[in-house]
């Protein structure tokens, strides 16, 4: 089941619906990383702890998967995610 959104009511059209969907799912990875990150640093057993983090490297390569489906499809990010680098390396000269 997707996640409710302000927009479930409104008539999509099906580009933004997709960039939705992409959005949705780099979410979901994200959550999933922390999720399994959080839970290498509370155990103990060094087996658990190196599959946490081999699972949580696998959802970054979920997040690059969605993202570089989601940059195809939306110029705008694109343009905003290098305006958002060009600010952050005026900031760190």
């Amino acid at each position: 089941m997707l996640a409710k959104s302000q927009t479930d009511n409104v008539k999509l059209t099906q580009a933004t619906l997709e960039k939705q969907l992409l959005r949705l799912g780099i979410i979901a990875e994200l959550d999933a990383t922390n999720l399994y990150e959080q839970m290498a640093e509370a155990t103990k057993d060094k087996k658990m702890k190196a599959a946490f983090l081999d699972i949580a490297r696998e959802e970054k390569t979920h997040v690059g998967e969605f993202l570089t489906l989601l940059l195809e499809k939306d110029k705008e990010q694109v343009r905003e995610l290098e305006k958002g680098k060009e600010e952050i390396e005026e900031m760190s000269g």
